[in-house]
């Protein structure tokens, strides 16, 4: 399990996967010096903050590698970040089956 810190003392933990989708959508909000909400659930209760360019944040990874990105999930991470509601952690949509190419004989 990964943590996201801000406001230098309050942390949420989010498995490493999911931290690292969250960070790409995050960062790239930031670095436009675009504030908005983040909604996350946990097993007990909800909780939303206001993030902003001046919030500190670390992302904290607990496994030494990062996790492959599902360019689906950031896609649908991006649209709802983008909308009035803010960001909100949503399921991670199945991941497109690869198809090995085939050259013609």
């Amino acid at each position: 399990m990964g943590s996201l810190v801000y406001d230098d003392d309050h942390a949420a933990e989010f498995d490493d996967r999911t931290l690292a989708h969250l960070q790409v959508i995050i960062v790239n909000k930031l670095r436009r010096l675009e504030s908005f909400p983040f909604t996350w659930h946990d097993d007990r209760r909800t909780m939303t903050v206001w993030l902003s360019p001046a919030t500190p944040l670390a992302f904290v990874f607990h496994g030494n590698r990062r996790p492959h990105l599902n360019r689906a999930w950031l896609e649908e991470l991006a649209l709802v970040a983008n909308s009035s509601g803010g960001l909100l952690v949503v399921p991670e949509p199945p991941i497109p089956h690869a198809v090995e190419a085939t050259e013609p004989a």
